[in-house]
């Protein structure tokens, strides 16, 4: 049997893939040519930072849901726009798992979760292993 890949990438879509973080819209957490690891799922929740498709058009954004239920992709430096994609043809292909800067290492665990009311802060649990 053969795995379905991820268009382009050359990884299979059950398992993680790498990818570099080109640009300044996720800063400070996401530098500019970071290393992203990214956990295949086509599932996200309030506050997780997400790799998603939009009409056509993919995204490292953080997933965003407001108290009137509609979805934003949130770029973390506030000069780039949100994205609404409440009304919009978009699905997510992937979670980040954990974040490389230099062989600095951080992993994003999102078991605590919740739907929360729309905030710029992140509501997830990040573990920085590099002790700095």
């Amino acid at each position: 049997m053969i795995e379905p890949m991820l268009e382009g990438t050359g990884c299979a879509m059950q398992e993680p893939f790498a990818l570099q973080v080109l640009g300044p819209d996720m800063q400070p957490e996401f530098p500019d040519k970071c290393i992203v690891i990214i956990e295949p799922t086509n599932f996200c929740r309030d506050g997780m930072y997400v790799f998603a498709e939009v009409e056509g058009v993919r995204w490292f954004r953080q997933y965003r849901r407001d108290a009137d239920n509609r979805e934003w992709l949130i770029a973390l430096d506030p000069t780039f726009p949100q994205i609404e994609v409440t009304q919009l043809e978009w699905k997510v292909l992937g979670v980040i798992i954990q974040r490389n800067i230099r062989r600095n290492i951080k992993h994003y665990d999102y078991a605590g979760v919740e739907d929360s009311s729309f905030s710029a802060q992140p509501a997830i649990n990040a573990l920085d292993i590099t002790g700095t």
